[in-house]
């Protein structure tokens, strides 16, 4: 089965919940979003530790397993998908 898509929201407009329910709807996905800060370079980080252990048949899901768990902010408001 094909999981269910959902959206990870960082930065700014994360801390916004207006702007992540206009997200869930219009995608008609949860939105989840990281306690931390500067998450956008924590994402470059584990890249950079993946490629450095490539050699060692690490997988990223492996290298990322201590990130922070994402938590769920909004999810869709009921009947926005037939909107």
């Amino acid at each position: 089965a094909v999981p269910r898509t959902r959206i990870l929201a960082t930065g700014g407009a994360s801390h916004n919940k207006r702007i992540l329910q206009v997200l869930s709807d219009v995608f008609n996905a949860p939105v989840y979003t990281i306690d931390t800060a500067n998450s956008a370079c924590l994402g470059s980080a584990y890249r950079a530790i993946h490629g450095l252990v490539a050699e060692t048949n690490v997988s990223l899901a492996d290298v990322v397993k201590l990130a922070p768990e994402p938590r769920l902010a909004v999810t869709p408001t009921a009947g926005t998908e037939e909107v």
